[in-house]
């Protein structure tokens, strides 16, 4: 069978004019037992293995089937879905009552779950930890579902989802700032740097020129000497060194981390034109490592080799 994260499949529902089209594959008979992932057909045996006999491509071992990170708890995904589908109604076709009253039952559910640890969206293998990527996208799962209720003028309690809302945007804003770092950090009370915060100005959780935005984004661009994530233009998930992610060996750069610091570094730009002409800089050296079909790997070597 074919397997799809959620986190994937959505993630690229901006890339496309019509955002409906993420939905048309997603019928209710094709979630898994486990939130995180689409199974198509519906089955739940996704026991991990790894095949030691294999050496994997370019020798990237472990070579592994089945997927162990269908048991973690990922409470970004709310966030990914409720994005997805408040886009899909303003764009695409209205949701009916049935489909809202499902939504509102995982809404329930996460209320009373939000602030719980997690393993984060890059699914590590180490201890849980509440991580500033799940957290912001929980505000979003409020937000967005917050918005299609008046929107559509549907029945929620939204006082307690406003108020759940706001108990998330708080605890963002003093618990995942360090001020040793003078950035936005990985998990709450951390000190080291995840680029995954580089969403919070593209979902409108806060202003691109905000002066914390802005000082994130000065502290990510560093070079990773420095205590930055950024290497010729290409960004790191983030330091495999400043933290246990319960993962052997080395990794390459995250594409979707670089263009996350073009996109945060364009919209910042409408008030600092700097960051704008450093965005197109980035941009255009980021092309330089397409390959011959206009693709890009999910991680890219530091010579430029797609792994």
């Amino acid at each position: 069978p074919n397997y799809d994260l959620c986190q994937d499949c959505i993630s690229g529902k901006d890339k496309f004019h019509d955002p409906s089209h993420t939905f048309k594959s997603m019928d209710k008979s094709f979630w898994s037992d486990q939130p995180d992932v689409l199974l198509a057909p519906r089955r739940s045996d996704l026991e991990e293995t790894e095949l030691h006999h294999l050496e994997g491509y370019k020798k990237s071992k472990p070579v592994r089937i089945g997927n162990g990170a269908a048991k973690q708890l990922q409470l970004d995904i709310f966030g990914e879905l409720m994005d997805s589908v408040y886009l899909y109604n303003k764009y695409g076709t209205p949701i009916s009552f049935d489909f809202w009253s499902h939504l509102v039952r995982l809404m329930d559910w996460l209320a009373d779950h939000w602030n719980k640890p997690d393993k984060g969206l890059w699914e590590v293998r180490s201890g849980d930890q509440h991580f500033t990527y799940s957290r912001v996208m929980c505000w979003i799962a409020f937000d967005r579902a917050i918005r299609l209720a008046e929107r559509r003028s549907l029945p929620a309690d939204l006082l307690k989802w406003s108020k759940i809302r706001d108990e998330i945007y708080v605890d963002v804003m003093d618990n995942a700032w360090c001020e040793k770092k003078q950035a936005f950090v990985q998990y709450l009370g951390a000190e080291t740097l995840d680029a995954s915060v580089l969403i919070m100005p593209l979902t409108f959780f806060m202003s691109p020129s905000d002066p914390r935005m802005m000082k994130t984004l000065d502290a990510i661009m560093k070079p990773p000497q420095e205590g930055g994530l950024v290497v010729n233009s290409l960004v790191f998930r983030y330091d495999t060194e400043a933290g246990d992610d319960g993962l052997s060996g080395e990794e390459g750069t995250f594409s979707i981390c670089s263009f996350w610091l073009i996109e945060a570094l364009t919209r910042a730009g409408g008030v600092h034109p700097d960051k704008l002409q450093k965005a197109r800089l980035i941009f255009e050296e980021v092309l330089g490592y397409e390959n011959h079909l206009g693709l890009f790997a999910e991680e890219i070597g530091h010579s430029g080799e797609h792994l």
